[in-house]
């Protein structure tokens, strides 16, 4: 399973992507909103895990900015 985790804080997206990673799934990373329409635009992902209070655009915009686009992840 292909995941985009996408969390502001690194302490805390490095402890939930190593669990994710442990239960096998592969992780990608992003920081921000923006870095995820930017990623998901680059690669396709099974799940979107998102952080509502992102710097830039939140979590709430960064998904219906990803559903607009007609990305098939579940967020």
């Amino acid at each position: 399973m292909r995941v985009l985790l996408v969390e502001d804080d690194a302490k805390l997206a490095r402890v939930l992507g190593r669990g994710l990673r442990e239960e096998g799934a592969i992780v990608e990373l992003a920081g921000s909103g923006e870095a995820a329409l930017t990623a998901v635009c680059a690669s396709s992902f099974d799940v979107v895990v998102l952080d509502v209070m992102l710097p830039g655009i939140d979590g709430f915009q960064t998904c219906r900015a990803l559903r607009a686009e007609g990305v098939s992840a579940r967020c």
